[in-house]
Order: structure tokens, then C-alpha cells, then sequence
């Protein structure tokens, strides 16, 4: 009997090796599937003239007008370029709704004396509630424009302030950080205004989201796009590029996008009202709120769509200290978390089509549990390193998938930005994305697995810590240590 175990016990080791190395495995396919999904999708736009067909399409947007809603907490160093920017946009019919959500700072004072607002008495239609608004403020050289002030709720009560605010029946949710190109929201638009009304209604959209820090940025518009010098923000355009250029657009493609950035979407406020607006009941609320859209259209027995656009992009600050990093990826790995749990029962359902079958299950075994297995798989390399013989073969084989996973991936995705959307004109910034992804298993990739197995455990201890981000600024003249 004690033999048997001993021997039981001996194979754990080789039984947990092969774990792994199936896992990762099954990971490098299921990318490698979304990666020529991405392509084949890259090598159609590529075929069409764009500017033709904007300029064609620009007419047609008079029927869609949009609100676009700003939620701010603390952003005075960010916020007038992101409403420069809004300002300046090429589309022919918008109202901006700032919303000040109970800043600490001087976000407030700085919108109404730089735009010139003065309080006005507006009519709200409370559909949902939030946290008490304190005053409207429209300003007077941009009547679109106006403030909403209220007590603090954090940015799902904001935005759902700035739904009752907003008059018209789309809304672009844009982060207080941020900065549009002028045409981004004409092209993030496209796919609602040429869609029909019946079922192939596309009732959200999401747009490309870039990195700023190193860019030449004035008067709310990117005057030239630079690579920042901090190792750690090139690390972040690296992983931006794979995230969106290979996982979203390959979602995208069969209507199984789980996660369209809160930084720059467009939503029909008739489907998110009828959601019940943004919850407050996880970090995440960006892709909570796209997971139940799926599930109310799917419930209703309704083929609407949720799609991504790779060609619109939105410019926003990225961490550029370890600290300010780690707190962000906490924080979406455990709104992540929170967003699967809410809606686990569509997991493996049937009745949800692709979302319930494929993707959800996706997030669950990939993206969630990816950490845990990834961190793992460290340390079984470790282990390895100490005990030798057959354990290093292993251990090489499954560090050769880590690098499959991550270097090759990502110098995949820095490829695929000079192929289709060429945002980083300078040899010299792509030859130095593609030396930084030769690193990326080595240091980033585990520093990044860490951090989000430490949000699973935070969120096992229910803590709801936000993890605010401390803003440098766009423009150049305050970014220069970025």
C-alpha cells in the first residue's frame, strides 16, 4: 500500500507538468485562431478607400446624433485636452456632457473658467438613480457643451448621471484622460449608422485605444506620435496592440466581444436604459455592461450586435511607474472577476449562442484563470532549475511555450500595426517595439501574471479598493518623464 502511493505521489510532479504544458498549449492555439481571424478582418479594411467612404458616409450621420459623456474624478491636468479634443471632432451633430464626479481637486474650476460656463436650470429625467447632482453648467462660446456636477459615486454612478443628462439616443463614453483623433468617432459610428434596424442592428461599438505617453499633444490634438522612453510604457503599447489587434477584432468577427474599452465606446442609450444603465456593483462596469447586453438581447430572442472598429483611436495616459501599473491591473482583473460571476450562469449555455458557449467560457479559462496556471508554471520552472534531470525538459518546454505565448504574439501584433494601421511612422519606434517583445516573458509577462493573481486574492477578501491612477498629463510640456 505504501508503495502504491509512493509511486502515485513520485508521478504528481510529471501529471502537474503535463497539466501544464496542455493548458498552455490549448491558450497558444486558441490565439493563434484569433490572430488569422484578425488578419483575414486587416486585409479587408486594408482593401477598402477609407477616406472615400467616410466622406461619403458623413451625411448620413445627421440621423444618429450623439452625446458624448465625460466622467471626471480628479483629471484637472487632463481634462481640458480631452474636451479640446471632443471639440474639434468631425461629426456633425454632438452634445458634450462632462461630469464632475465630486473631484477633490480643481477639475471643477478649471472646466468652467477655461470654457466660460455659467449654471443653468436644466430639466433632468432621473431614469436612473445616482448620487444627487449639485448643478448643470453650459458654457457660454459652446452651447453643446455642458458640466454636470455631483457628489461623489465613482464612474458608473457618473455615467449614469450623464445618461440622464444626455438628449440624444447614442452616447460615447470617453475617459476623462483622453484624447480622440478628429475623425474617431465618425468611423467608431459607421457600423450603427449602416446598420439596419431589424436584426442585424449593431447596438454598441468599440473603438482602438493607443497609448499618448511620448506623443507631441497641444490644443486637444496629436500633433506627432512618439514612443515614450520609459521601458514600462513601451511594454504598454506592446500589450494594447496584441489586445486589441488580435483578441478583439477575432471576437469581434462571429459577435462574441465581451469587452469594448470604457475609454472610447458608443452605445444606443434605448438598449443600455432598458439594461438598466451602468452597475455599480463591479470595478469593471465597462464590461459588465457589454456582458449584459448580450444576455438581455439573447433573452429576448433578438440578433443585435456588439462589434469592435481597429481603425478609430482614442489616445490615453498610460501608468508609467510599477505602483500606479500594478493598481490598474488589479483593478480589471477583478472587475473581470466580478463581471463573469454576476452572469456565470451563462457559462457554457446554449441559450446565450457563441457568448454563452465559447466566449464566456473563453474569459473564464483563458483570461481569468490564466494567472493562476501561468504563475504556476513559474514556478514549476524554479522547481525544475533546483531538482533537474527529466524536471528541466519539462521546464524547457513549457518556458518555450511562455515565449510562444507572450514574445512571438506580441511581435505578431507590433507587425500587424506597421501592416495595417501605421500609428508609429518611425522605424526607429517599431524596430524598438519589436526588441521590447523579445523581453516580454522575461520580465513584464510575470511581473503582470503576479499582479493579477494578487487581485484573485483580493477579491477573495472582498476588498473594494478602486486603485486611482495619478495623472501626468498629455501634454508635452507634462509628460516628459514618461
Amino acid at each position: 500500500m505504501m508503495n502504491t502511493i509512493t509511486n502515485i505521489v513520485s508521478y504528481l510532479p510529471y501529471l502537474f507538468a503535463w497539466f501544464l504544458l496542455g493548458y498552455m498549449g490549448i491558450v497558444v492555439l486558441v490565439y493563434t485562431g484569433m490572430l488569422l481571424l484578425s488578419v483575414v478582418q486587416l486585409k479587408r479594411e486594408q482593401k477598402l478607400n477609407k477616406q472615400e467612404v467616410y466622406d461619403d458616409y458623413l451625411e448620413l450621420t445627421y440621423t444618429k446624433p450623439v452625446s458624448i459623456l465625460v466622467p471626471a474624478y480628479n483629471e484637472e491636468t487632463g481634462i481640458i485636452e480631452t474636451v479640446r479634443s471632443l471639440l474639434s471632432l468631425k461629426y456633425p451633430q454632438t452634445e458634450i456632457v462632462v461630469v464632475n464626479d465630486g473631484s477633490t481637486d480643481q477639475t471643477l474650476e478649471v472646466i468652467i473658467e477655461h470654457f466660460q460656463m455659467v449654471k443653468v436650470g436644466k430639466v433632468i429625467r432621473k431614469q436612473i438613480e445616482t448620487e444627487p447632482i449639485k448643478g448643470v453648467y453650459q458654457s457660454t462660446i459652446f452651447p453643446h457643451l455642458l458640466l454636470v456636477d455631483k457628489s461623489n459615486g465613482g464612474k458608473a454612478d457618473a455615467l449614469n448621471a450623464g445618461l440622464n443628462v444626455s438628449k440624444y439616443p447614442y452616447f460615447c463614453s470617453i475617459d476623462g484622460d483622453s484624447i480622440l483623433e478628429t475623425d474617431a468617432l465618425l468611423k467608431v459610428m459607421k457600423p450603427i449608422v449602416t446598420s439596419r434596424d431589424d436584426e442585424d442592428e449593431v447596438i454598441a461599438s468599440g473603438g482602438n485605444v493607443r497609448i499618448a505617453n511620448g506623443s507631441d499633444i497641444q490644443m486637444g490634438s496629436v500633433l506627432s506620435v512618439q514612443l515614450a522612453k520609459n521601458p514600462l510604457v513601451v511594454m504598454q503599447v506592446i500589450e494594447y496592440l496584441r489586445a486589441f489587434l488580435m483578441g478583439r477584432i477575432g471576437l469581434s468577427r462571429h459577435n462574441m466581444v465581451l469587452i469594448i474599452s470604457g475609454a472610447f465606446s458608443v452605445f444606443a442609450k434605448k438598449w443600455v436604459m432598458e439594461a438598466g444603465g451602468y452597475s455599480k456593483k463591479t470595478v469593471g462596469e465597462d464590461m459588465e455592461l457589454v456582458v449584459r447586453l448580450h444576455r438581455l438581447v439573447k433573452e429576448k430572442r433578438l440578433k443585435k450586435r456588439i462589434t469592435f472598429v481597429p481603425d478609430p483611436v482614442c489616445w490615453t495616459e498610460a501608468p508609467a511607474t510599477f505602483r500606479v501599473l500594478q493598481r490598474q491591473r488589479s483593478r480589471w482583473h477583478r472587475g473581470l472577476m466580478e463581471s463573469l460571476w454576476l452572469h456565470r450562469g451563462m457559462t457554457f449555455n446554449p441559450k446565450y449562442g457563441l457568448v454563452g458557449t465559447a466566449s464566456i467560457p473563453y474569459f473564464w479559462i483563458v483570461e481569468f484563470f490564466g494567472p493562476v496556471v501561468e504563475l504556476m508554471g513559474y514556478l514549476y520552472i524554479v522547481f525544475a532549475f533546483f531538482f533537474g534531470g527529466l524536471y528541466v525538459e519539462f521546464a524547457l518546454a513549457l518556458f518555450l511555450l511562455f515565449v510562444l505565448y507572450g514574445t512571438v504574439f506580441s511581435m505578431t501584433a507590433v507587425i500587424l500595426e506597421g501592416w495595417s494601421l501605421k500609428r508609429y511612422p518611425k522605424v526607429s519606434d517599431m524596430s524598438r517595439l519589436m526588441i521590447f517583445s523579445l523581453f516580454e516573458a522575461l520580465w513584464y509577462r510575470p511581473l503582470t501574471v503576479l499582479w493579477r493573481f494578487g487581485a484573485i486574492i483580493e477579491a477573495l477578501f472582498r476588498s473594494k479598493a478602486w486603485g486611482e491612477m495619478t495623472r501626468k498629463g498629455l501634454t508635452k510640456a507634462e509628460q516628459k518623464a514618461s
